[in-house]
């Protein structure tokens, strides 16, 4: 796992984690600079949603208990934060100012470090619930990439850590259906970025330290809001996609299709995971399902059920699927079989999806109220549930025993974005 050799390396080159061919990790570009303590991209340090082994997170905690700081975020957005070295990133819209940026902040303190504004102009938002920044950045140590729906497009621009733009790319045109929220992804000497809309839709591989297009793979005119995932199954990385009524397996260095089966509905929201032999998928429009595919290249479709995970990622562990359905309903499934093993209402409706720790499951409602209960397949066994501002829709990130969360609260009436740190009070 990438996680365990993070421990012992706090600088990592990607290559030599996942390649199984050794000339690749002498590549200089290939280095990406995060630790273990870090949580550098949408879904964490291992892109399905599972912090890394060892984190001891708060397990209660209030507007008055266990915050060590909270700061307002200027404009709005669903993106997660991302916390790499002593740095916390977000991406933000501010609608008045018409305006898409990326901010950073002081992972210590939440003091704002800088604010670098990437558009000016051009927001592109449909749906009442949708922002002009609903994707997460992704960052290598070194560099900071953000995905933005902008008059009619879709543009990838990587900064500085210090805030520096150092490139931007035309990823695709877009036409606005319901909304733009793909986050990129890091992958060796890459940066992965995709969009799916009426206007066509595109998956392609870009240089990180140039922006230019090493492979592009074409892609239905279909809404889709899924982010490109690399996942080591079936014995090898691979590039997955789903919606746009496929799963799209790719090879992440060069753009070939390793595999691609329909199976999926045509929008979906949620990245895949998966257990080792199958990936999964969970939609969305028109219709509702979870199903799974082999992922050895047969298409074989194991299962499908016809349940609606639309917009929360799912999470693994130990051959069981976990899940918030938008509904609030808390179920696990039998990731082989799809046997239903439980199912609890929470309350509330969901959008974040949930984070597993250790073998603890947190997953906050869009009320701001988080459940934290055990990842056991038998029963729903709840430890704690804890409120946290007035609205939560961005999903958390968990690092280095702390957890960061965008979130909503009501400040002199009116309407205020703020990032909390929640942390043990020493």
């Amino acid at each position: 796992m990438v996680s365990l050799l993070l421990r012992t390396l706090p600088v990592v080159a990607v290559a030599c984690l996942l390649s199984p061919v050794p000339a690749l990790c002498q590549q200089v570009d290939d280095r990406i600079s995060v630790a273990a303590d870090d949580w550098p991209w949408w879904r964490g340090p291992n892109r399905n949603g599972v912090a890394n082994a060892g984190e001891q997170p708060p397990t209660e905690w209030s507007a008055t208990k266990n915050v060590a700081w909270k700061t307002p975020v200027p404009g709005r957005g669903h993106s997660s934060p991302i916390v790499v070295g002593p740095r916390v990133f977000l991406a933000t819209a501010d609608e008045d100012a018409d305006t898409q940026s990326v901010l950073c902040y002081d992972r210590a303190t939440g003091e704002p470090v800088w604010q670098a504004q990437v558009h000016s102009g051009g927001i592109m938002r449909k749906h009442e619930r949708s922002t002009g920044a609903s994707g997460s950045v992704a960052c290598d140590g070194e560099n900071v990439y953000v995905l933005f729906a902008n008059s009619g497009a879709v543009y990838l621009t990587a900064l500085s850590v210090e805030g520096e733009q150092l490139w931007q790319t035309k990823l695709a045109d877009y036409k606005i259906h319901q909304g733009y929220g793909a986050s990129p992804a890091v992958y060796r000497s890459l940066v992965i970025a995709s969009a799916d809309s009426h206007a066509g839709g595109v998956v392609a591989g870009l240089d990180r330290k140039t922006g230019k297009t090493v492979w592009q793979h074409d892609r239905p005119e279909q809404p889709n809001y899924t982010s490109p995932i690399i996942l080591n199954v079936a014995g090898r990385d691979q590039l997955l996609m789903t919606g746009c009524d496929r799963f799209l397996s790719l090879d992440p260095m060069t753009g070939e299709t390793l595999w691609e089966t329909p199976g999926t509905t045509t929008e979906c929201v949620t990245s895949t995971v998966t257990d080792g032999k199958r990936i999964f998928s969970t939609g969305g429009y028109p219709k509702s399902h979870v199903s799974a595919a082999m992922a050895d290249g047969s298409g074989e479709i194991a299962w499908e059920t016809k349940d609606r995970v639309y917009v929360p990622s799912i999470l693994v562990k130990d051959g069981h699927l976990f899940a918030v359905m938008d509904a609030g309903i808390a179920v696990c499934w039998q990731s082989d079989t799809g046997e239903e093993k439980w199912k609890k209402r929470l309350g509330g409706t969901f959008s974040a999806s949930p984070v597993l720790v250790g073998d603890l499951i947190y997953a906050t409602n869009d009320d701001g109220e988080t459940f934290i209960y055990r990842a056991d397949p038998t029963k729903y066994d709840q430890l704690a549930q804890n409120q946290l501002g007035d609205s939560v829709m961005g999903s958390s990130a968990i690092c280095g025993d702390r957890i960061y969360m965008r979130l909503v609260e009501k400040v002199d009436g009116k309407r205020q974005e703020m990032l909390y740190c929640v942390a043990e009070e020493k």
